[in-house]
């Protein structure tokens, strides 16, 4: 098969319509030539394959787009997997559903990603329709960072201020320690070394750890805010709604939480991630009862965060660049 000079990964499900609108808008940036497009239905089951397929061929992208069915819903590492071994390249860009290319995006990320010989990964300035720019590029989070998140108080976010997960929107490029996955393009050297993205992250957190491998093995990651991506967040899934109303999260959020911190800083790192998250909610909830202040935590969220504590942890189906897929349903 072709080597392209990119492969682009759309993941669907049960978003059909934003898939479309996201493939509209990259229609004018693909060369067919040199580039490819791969739809991934991660096994919706609403029909989304049906209604994609339609609009392919009526908007006549068959020379560049195609659909690939996934036999289960393996989560947003493996059906990004799925797709990125289905189109050899020489490099990847993931893309949410939820994401519309502004122009020049492509350009911009391909030329950034190989004008340093070490950047492995490159990712745009995220942003909502309205040009409002998102935060999109982060530190690892680490057992001090929960005692931020658990707290919420300015006092202590200003007293371990490096550690605080969220960075700043920069106008200019930076190197950032991770980057959303929302859009992100990825050299095929880099799954090559460290392998493909670890599908024992159903949902969340799977980001963090191709970045953190990534960085491990000696690769850098560039947020370039030349290239714009709209991305109206939330609009491919719940979690971030749920987490805004306090509602209680699908499970996978914390088991994701739980691989992450186990794989990163072993089981007393996680216990200690823990004891930390709850020392600040502590805190926050003095000043809940002190100042009359409306809780910033999800319904349950104290004893969901030792969930699958003591499992020991699945190793990954993908665990290298065009391994077979084995994979079995989660749930």
């Amino acid at each position: 098969m072709e080597v392209k000079e990119l492969a682009v990964i759309i993941l669907n499900y049960r978003t059909p319509q934003l898939t479309i609108d996201c493939l509209r808008s990259l229609a004018p940036e693909i060369n067919p030539q040199t580039h490819r497009v791969t739809v991934v239905d991660n096994a919706s089951g609403d029909g989304s394959p049906e209604v994609i397929e339609t609009a392919i061929t009526q908007e006549k992208w068959q020379d560049w787009a195609s659909l690939l069915v996934a036999p289960v819903n393996g989560g947003f590492a493996a059906g990004n997997n799925l797709g990125i071994q289905s189109t050899p390249a020489r490099a990847y860009w993931l893309l949410n559903s939820d994401t519309l290319i502004r122009p020049q995006a492509l350009t911009r990320l391909l030329t950034a990603l190989y004008s340093q010989p070490r950047i492995g990964l490159v990712s745009p300035r995220l942003e909502w329709p309205d040009e409002t720019p998102q935060i999109s590029c982060f530190r690892f989070p680490s057992p001090a960072s929960e005692l931020i998140n658990g707290a919420a108080t300015s006092v202590v976010t200003r007293l371990f201020q490096s550690a605080d997960v969220p960075l700043a929107v920069q106008p200019e490029p930076s190197f950032p320690q991770w980057t959303s996955f929302a859009s992100v393009m990825i050299r095929q050297e880099v799954f090559e070394e460290i392998g493909l993205l670890d599908d024992g992250y159903f949902m969340y957190y799977e980001d963090v750890d191709f970045c953190r491998r990534a960085a491990q093995a000696g690769w850098q990651i560039l947020n370039f805010p030349e290239a714009r991506v709209v991305h109206l967040r939330g609009g491919s899934g719940s979690t971030k709604k749920d987490l805004a109303a306090r509602r209680r999260p699908k499970a996978f959020l914390y088991e994701s939480r739980t691989r992450y911190f186990a794989k990163f800083y072993g089981r007393g790192g996680l216990g200690l991630a823990n004891v930390a998250w709850l020392s600040g909610r502590s805190l926050a909830y003095l000043r809940e009862k002190l100042g009359n202040k409306a809780p910033h935590t999800c319904l349950e969220q104290e004893r969901d965060i030792w969930i699958n504590w003591s499992a020991p942890l699945r190793p990954s189906s993908f665990s290298g660049f065009g391994a077979d897929d084995d994979r079995q349903p989660l749930r």
